[in-house]
């Protein structure tokens, strides 16, 4: 996009991108946070170094701890071998905590030390393991409430938070809506083997006029659906979902 908004973003990105500091993503579901992180990663002198992801709401709470720093032989019952965390996988690159939000609190704790210390402990082991992890965190869901509630840590967040990038809902930059769908129908054109080329102007006026609840993502589905059922060059109403061919048939 184009949008002032989203070049300040961009700007800062860049920023962030050629330090090592932890940074925390926030913004609406779909706005694009793991696209960010991930571009972050690519800008950054850690790029050729893993960038590994966790969802920590897609995660049950009492394996948490194993996935993100490992486990030793006879850790737990089912503990055969040695587990290598996904903090040892990230060592020197990117370890990207989605959902932060959704971590349990004790476990916040631990990731605040191996944060601090650069080092933690293996689930059943004794020694230290050093890494060099940058850590990103996202959050759709804001953070200085779950505090007050007690949901959340604040020195976790203060720590996190060393750079926050915003990311605004879609409907505050509406002026990126055609370069956003150039750029999905470009991407779509080489995943579907299509040659769409473009969307008419009615189109155009449809999605300008929608409200995004579901910000940049549900942007995309509309124009994969759209493609899906597109046999000619351009896009128009009658390819789009239902909620923008009725505002094409109130017009």
């Amino acid at each position: 996009g184009k949008s002032q908004k989203m070049i300040t973003l961009y700007d800062y990105a860049q920023r962030v991108a050629s330090t090592c500091v932890s940074v925390l993503i926030t913004g609406e579901t779909g706005t694009g946070k793991d696209v960010l992180a991930r571009a972050i990663h690519k800008m950054s002198p850690r790029s050729q170094k893993p960038m590994v992801a966790e969802n920590c709401a897609a995660i049950q709470s009492t394996v948490l701890e194993s996935e993100l720093f490992g486990y030793e032989p006879g850790a737990f019952t089912s503990a055969e071998k040695r587990k290598h965390g996904l903090m040892e996988v990230a060592d020197g690159g990117i370890l990207f905590l989605d959902e932060i939000s959704s971590m349990p609190v004790d476990m916040q704790a631990k990731l605040l030390r191996a944060i601090e210390e650069k080092a933690f402990r293996r689930v059943g082991g004794t020694n230290l393991i050093h890494v060099d992890v940058q850590i990103i965190a996202a959050s759709n869901r804001p953070l200085l409430k779950l505090i007050e509630e007690g949901r959340f840590r604040e020195d976790l967040y203060y720590r996190l938070k060393v750079v926050n990038l915003d990311i605004p809902p879609l409907r505050e930059h509406k002026e990126d809506i055609p370069d956003l769908v150039g750029h999905f129908i470009h991407y779509f054109n080489a995943k579907m083997g299509l040659n769409i080329s473009d969307v008419s102007p009615r189109v155009i006026d449809a999605l300008m006029a929608h409200s995004w609840p579901g910000n940049i993502r549900e942007l995309r589905n509309a124009i994969e659906h759209a493609m899906t059922f597109c046999d000619e060059a351009v896009i128009d109403l009658p390819h789009m979902p239902g909620e923008y061919r009725n505002y094409g048939d109130a017009q």
